[in-house]
């Protein structure tokens, strides 16, 4: 990676041009001309770029900023391509068919969308990473919410509150340690920070997803209805319990904080041995599952929909999709117009609450600028560390609105690679499922509205020492 020297930094009135053009032509191009969501990406990417050699970068400038900012993502985009496989080698294996052929024995519907969004809390919780949880757990839920005649946003909804919940608090995220990191506070510290506004957050999330859960007390399933489902997926399939090991292969892997590349990989080569040993497939047609996706036919939509899914190329148009959205963040955080932007808006603060807020919506920004919800937590924390210093509040102040900001609003954002990651898992759009991630929008209600009570704000006392939250 080569570094390159700014020839100039921009004012703050050119970095507004430039930051609302970019999100003006991605919301005109995909709402009013209705353009494809990458063609949008690309037209901004030019902008950005020509505001950029209006500084006086020049072409090999630009593109080497473009190159940092898809490079600072390396590792989600190989997990990307790998999520796609495993899931296909899942559904070989009968690994999915047989989650779901056992679930509908004891599943209730009035309690799924409250046991989805408790279950991938756990795991998150456990594993450290929402993007597993989602592409294992989450796939299931969602196709079982299917069977069952729930809306799949409302599942997608309960599976990603869940999951960012697990990963925002668990002492085993990445995205938890960036952000202590980044703010300049331990772990512990910034954990116990964000059981102020999180904690209640998840309560009252789980309040909603079980009453929404009970509106749908019709769709319970007769014993009639349950055999039509199960009857096609025993004979498809092989039900013996041994299909849940490539599942307890990840999880046994994760728990023991081994990367997610070869727990997905370890995964995978369990899902084929037991494809072509116990579902008695095809070498050939396990192999060009992994690459196309699985094909079912068995003449029942839901279930078909189950399983008609994964392979690498399933992932490619999100693939593609990310490192667009990667480059141009690369050129927007690389040339400084995120930066000066956000600096002219801290000196307008005069409040803790408009601190919060601000903080919040700069992270959900970045997000949308960048793409990646990495760098938007390192931007958050670099860009506001000396104002909440100035203000006396302490280090896990900051971090934890960095969190709310950058880490649950990510999922919201077609183009971020955790949005677009979780559309391709799920099946279900970003636009469709993100009203229904819960937890971002009433953390950051509380958040802010705590704040403005003078409620779980963090100072320090005159000593330097931690004072008693306001």
């Amino acid at each position: 990676m080569q570094d390159v020297k700014p020839p100039a930094e921009p004012g703050f009135g050119a970095a507004l041009v430039c930051c609302a053009g970019v999100l003006a032509i991605i919301i005109t191009s995909v709402f009013a001309l209705e353009l494809e969501l990458h063609i949008a990406l690309i037209v901004a990417l030019v902008w950005a770029a020509a505001n950029a050699v209006r500084l006086g970068y020049r072409y090999r400038d630009a593109k080497q900023l473009m190159n940092d900012g898809i490079a600072a993502a390396i590792g989600a985009i190989y997990i990307f391509m790998l999520i796609g496989v495993v899931i296909a080698a899942l559904i070989e294996s009968g690994t999915i068919s047989g989650v779901v052929y056992y679930a509908l024995f004891v599943v209730d519907p009035n309690w799924f969308l409250p046991a989805c969004l408790l279950l991938c809390s756990f795991m998150s919780l456990a594993t450290g990473t929402s993007w597993g949880t989602v592409g294992t757990a989450g796939v299931v839920l969602v196709g079982l919410g299917g069977i069952l005649g729930l809306p799949l946003p409302i599942v997608a909804g309960s599976v990603i509150s869940g999951a960012v919940f697990g990963d925002k608090m668990s002492p085993l995220s990445d995205t938890t340690i960036l952000a202590a990191t980044s703010a300049g506070t331990e772990i512990d510290k910034h954990i116990r920070a964000m059981f102020y506004t999180t904690g209640p957050a998840l309560l009252i999330v789980l309040g909603i997803f079980t009453v929404l859960g009970f509106n749908y007390a019709d769709a319970t399933l007769s014993l009639e209805e349950i055999d039509a489902l199960q009857t096609p997926l025993a004979e498809q399939f092989s039900t013996n319990p041994i299909v849940f090991l490539p599942l307890v292969v990840i999880l046994a892997m994760s728990f023991r904080r081994i990367a997610a590349e070869p727990s997905i990989l370890a995964g995978t080569a369990t899902a084929v041995i037991l494809a072509i040993f116990v579902q008695e497939r095809e070498v050939a047609d396990v192999f060009r599952s992994l690459q196309y996706g699985f094909t079912s036919d068995t003449g029942v939509e839901s279930v078909d929909s189950l399983l008609n899914r994964g392979g690498l190329q399933s992932m490619m148009w999100t693939l593609s999709l990310a490192l667009i959205a990667l480059a141009l963040g690369g050129i927007l955080n690389g040339a400084g117009f995120l930066r000066v932007l956000m600096r002219g808006l801290i000196q307008r603060i005069r409040t803790a609450t408009q601190l919060v807020a601000s903080t919040i919506a700069t992270c959900v920004v970045a997000n949308m600028s960048m793409g990646e919800n990495y760098l938007a937590v390192i931007f958050g924390a670099e860009v506001y560390k000396e104002t909440y210093r100035e203000r006396k509040l302490r280090p896990e102040m900051l971090s934890r609105c960095v969190e709310e900001g950058a880490t649950l609003s990510a999922a919201l954002i077609p183009w971020t690679t955790t949005g677009a990651f979780f559309s391709a898992s799920l099946g279900v759009s970003t636009v469709e499922y993100a009203p229904w991630v819960l937890l971002f929008s009433i953390n950051a209600v509380l958040s802010i509205g705590l704040a403005a009570m003078n409620k779980g704000v963090l100072r320090v006392d005159e000593t330097g020492a931690a004072a008693r939250p306001g």
